[in-house]
């Protein structure tokens, strides 16, 4: 199969303990579809197929097709980059259950997570992720760690971190540790879908400017007269005084509305 390719960022998972905890966060078995980002040399893939479930799986890496099709013979698998293929249409499920699992590569884990909550969303999502970005996912406001991403996750889902995985489980090893992150899309999400792009907009702004207080930032993203910030934030319960990195993603949709309502498109 030859060794990882470090233009893929491949590091191939071989610790059987953690595959078999990792198979147990995804919760499929048999009648659910399960789409596998990036199976490797197939072991996870392995794990997911002893539950019962239907596996397909998208493979970047052509040297490693001919392997995943001898092992798996039922494994449904595309070639391709799962960037640009259509999942759905990869796993033949149409607009029906999805669950999406993988170790996937830490150079476009955003990109993923960003097409893995795009709808129609699947059941559930399970990566096995940098250690930093689990933390900044699974963040809470007013720490460090939270962020933009944070926000326009938890707006669509709730988050659970739920372990940590030492570089030394991976060949090659890493330079980071990493952590499985599992993602269940809301049914009802705080935001609604026509207003995710101004919605990420307002929190991208205000987050680029984390340390500045909420009406200054307001004020920037808006053209508002400082009064008129005042007023607007103080009707709606907020503080001006306050900074942004404090406020909960139901606070940010809460922000979002009434600025909409108050007349600002927000780009």
């Amino acid at each position: 199969m030859g060794s990882a390719k470090k233009h893929l960022g491949q590091h191939f998972l071989h610790d059987p303990r953690i595959l078999r905890r990792i198979a147990e966060a995804v919760q499929c078995g048999p009648g659910d579809t399960v789409l596998e980002i990036g199976p490797g040399r197939g072991a996870l893939t392995a794990e997911l197929l002893a539950r019962g479930a239907r596996v397909s799986a998208i493979e970047k890496d052509r040297d490693l097709l001919p392997h995943l099709v001898e092992r798996f013979p039922e494994l449904r698998l595309a070639s391709g980059d799962a960037l640009d293929l259509d999942w759905r249409q990869v796993s033949g499920v149409g607009d029906g259950p999805l669950i999406v699992a993988g170790n996937i590569p830490y150079n476009i884990t955003s990109p993923l997570i960003e097409k893995a909550l795009t709808p129609p969303r699947p059941v559930r999502i399970v990566f096995l992720v940098q250690k930093e970005v689990a933390d900044r996912l699974a963040a809470t406001a007013g720490t460090k760690t939270y962020g933009g991403l944070t926000v326009g996750v938890q707006a669509v889902a709730r988050v659970e971190r739920l372990m940590t995985v030492a570089a030394g489980a991976f060949v090659p090893a890493p330079k980071v540790d990493s952590a499985v992150i599992r993602l269940t899309p809301r049914e009802q999400p705080l935001i609604p879908s026509h207003q995710a792009g101004s919605f990420r907009r307002l929190v991208t702004a205000l987050f680029s400017a984390r340390r500045k207080q909420l009406g200054r930032g307001v004020r920037q993203v808006t053209g508002w007269e400082a009064d008129r910030v005042i007023a607007t934030l103080q009707s709606a319960g907020f503080d001006p005084r306050q900074r942004p990195e404090v406020l909960t993603p139901e606070q940010f949709v809460v922000l979002h509305r009434v600025l909409v309502d108050g007349g600002e498109a927000l780009g």
